[in-house]
């Protein structure tokens, strides 16, 4: 849902910067600012900046920056919408109502009721687990080493042996059999009629990332198959698209996940303080498992079970998690099974090592690619090797895929120019790239050179806005069309409306117009641009003057490249843009 940008000014001035970062980070008045330890990175010194005045962070060190829906974005991996709707309710706020279809408005009705169901649910588990028909689950919990304060976080209950009891509850609560059945607690069949889908089960709640209840998993008392069961699919449930534990697991502060295959393992990685632990529900890793992943870190470390189901599971989604942009790395368990077996004999310290000495996920699949061949007999190393090469021509990037040649070659002590050769011929001959040719004259600018254009569009900008003196300086040269990418032209339209208005310059406002994720976090980046430090006023100036015509020159030659050839008028304007182009080479711009 989107919301005007007036009611979002609104809820932005209506919740003070310093206020909400100050539930966060402890805050110190320096100046005119307030700093602390920087959340987004590790840090002895602060050199967290808040500024009540602009309404804006900056970390000095990290480059972090943005206004307070910014913040909460990055802290809390909100969505701008979620990141909307907390300060709206903190502020006392009235947001509208979504408008909805009637056939919208009964999807969202269905939701809200299988959450309600499910929470009322997890807390009827709860109790059962702690009355003494629960005392073979809590003994059971106990005897894994749970604590009382862990089986609290996670809500761990139990279904009793009572094959339709929780059926019985949520009737009595005014819940239709419908209802129960669609949030997939309930099953019928001739034989027992209704019972529960769950029972005689240690019971562990399935959370959101808003943690919320949306299904369960159950683990048997006893030795009743399956072992483990989960929520079936419903409105609100998806195990392709959910992870057990990311409610907690995404406010942890770690840059990487540890990747885990049961809820036992997640809990008790938790519990010895490894609070980034997250599990795929019952399932192998998807795509869509890593674009949720994606959401929150770049980085993986996957700890399955030891044995070859979990060899094989991890093969599977080193290349999913690549797909996604996530690098992997494998942790090894032995000589225990799961992370659960490890932390309980080793303990957490041995774990954290293991977390250092964890693999490469593409060199752990080639180690385990190895076992296949005979690599004492040049047949078998020839075979594993072209396999090799095949893996390494997966690697679109350039410097990447050199650099896993590299280290390839270094690993299994082969000369580097072969490896590189075999891997271009493996391309050719599938067809992924074509036989080197002598390179043709380029038309247009290269890539790199168009990435320092604009580098240079974001360092004016961010110049414009620490400094007020310059859109006096380069108002007269410099216009909103001269920002060629559509994001930068954006906000310096809003940029120089604010100048001409007359107003105060309020950054913190523009970042209001940009309602998608990506946009905000980019449009907030373009405010915290890194600017080499200049020692005097004359570099300063030089150094503006050199920005200035950069951005100007590559603008006159983006547009005639792409102005219609019969646009007369938009030729005679350009021919002017390029004479005042040589007028401004030979001015001399002052701060004073």
């Amino acid at each position: 849902m989107y919301y005007s940008e007036e009611l979002i000014e609104e809820v932005r001035t209506r919740n003070d910067i310093v206020d909400v970062i100050s539930g966060y980070v402890k805050l110190q008045k320096k100046g005119s600012s307030y700093f602390g330890l920087c959340p987004f990175h590790n840090e002895k010194s602060p050199s967290f900046s808040v500024s009540r005045q602009k309404q804006m962070y900056y970390c000095f060190g990290c480059g972090a920056g943005g206004n307070v829906f910014t913040f909460l974005m990055e802290y809390e991996n909100f969505s701008f919408v979620e990141a909307v709707k907390y300060l709206a309710d903190r502020a006392g706020v009235e947001l509208p109502e979504m408008e909805y279809s009637k056939e919208a408005k009964e999807k969202a009705d269905l939701k809200a009721s299988i959450l309600e169901i499910n929470k009322l649910a997890a807390k009827y588990f709860y109790v059962q687990l702690k009355s003494e028909r629960g005392n073979a689950a809590y003994t059971y919990l106990k005897d894994r080493q749970l604590s009382d304060k862990t089986i609290t976080a996670f809500g761990l209950g139990y279904s009793n042996k009572f094959s339709d009891d929780l059926y019985k509850y949520l009737r009595s609560k005014g819940y239709s059999e419908e209802l129960i059945r669609q949030a997939g607690l309930i099953s019928t069949d001739e034989r027992h009629g209704v019972y529960d889908k769950f029972w005689n089960r240690v019971m562990f709640p399935i959370m959101d990332v808003n943690s919320r209840v949306i299904g369960f998993g159950g683990r048997v008392m006893g030795d009743a198959k399956p072992k483990y069961l989960n929520s079936p699919e419903t409105p609100v449930f998806d195990k392709s698209r959910n992870l057990y534990g990311l409610n907690r697991a995404r406010t942890s502060r770690k840059p990487y996940f540890l990747l885990c295959e049961g809820y036992m393992d997640v809990i008790a990685l938790h519990q010895a303080g490894f609070t980034n632990a997250v599990a795929s529900l019952g399932t192998a890793l998807t795509p869509g498992h890593a674009s949720l992943i994606r959401r929150y870190v770049q980085e993986v470390y996957l700890t399955y079970d030891s044995d070859d189901a979990g060899t094989r599971a991890a093969l599977r989604a080193v290349p999913i998690l690549r797909e996604a942009g996530i690098s992997a790395k494998v942790i090894r368990m032995d000589p225990y099974k799961d992370p659960d077996e490890f932390i309980k004999n080793l303990g957490a310290e041995e774990y954290e090592k293991r977390i250092r000495e964890a693999r490469n996920g593409f060199m752990f699949t080639l180690e385990v690619l190895a076992r296949g061949y005979d690599m004492n007999s040049p047949e078998g190393k020839t075979a594993f090797f072209r396999e090799a090469a095949r893996r390494l021509m997966e690697f679109e990037d350039e410097l990447e895929r050199e650099n896993y040649i590299d280290a390839v070659a270094s690993a299994y002590k082969v000369s580097r120019e072969s490896l590189e050769k075999l891997v271009a011929k493996t391309a050719v001959s599938s067809g992924m790239a074509k036989p080197v040719e002598r390179p043709k004259k380029a038309e247009g600018r290269e890539k790199g050179k168009e990435d320092g254009i604009l580098t240079s569009q974001k360092v004016l900008l961010t110049w414009m806005i620490d400094d007020v003196r310059i859109y006096e300086k380069i108002s007269s040269f410099i216009t909103p069309d001269d920002f060629t990418e559509e994001l930068y032209r954006t906000v310096a339209r809003l940029l120089f409306e604010q100048y001409r208005e007359g107003g105060k310059l309020d950054p913190a406002r523009i970042l209001d117009h940009f309602t998608e994720e990506e946009e905000h976090r980019k449009a907030a980046a373009l405010f915290n641009t890194r600017i080499r430090e200049l020692k005097t006023k004359e570099e300063r100036e030089q150094a503006l003057k050199e920005t200035i015509l950069r951005v100007k020159a590559y603008s006159i030659d983006y547009q005639t490249l792409h102005l219609d050839p019969t646009d007369m008028a938009g030729l005679q304007r350009l021919m002017g843009e390029k004479r005042r182009l040589e007028d401004l080479r030979k001015l001399h711009i002052s701060f004073d």
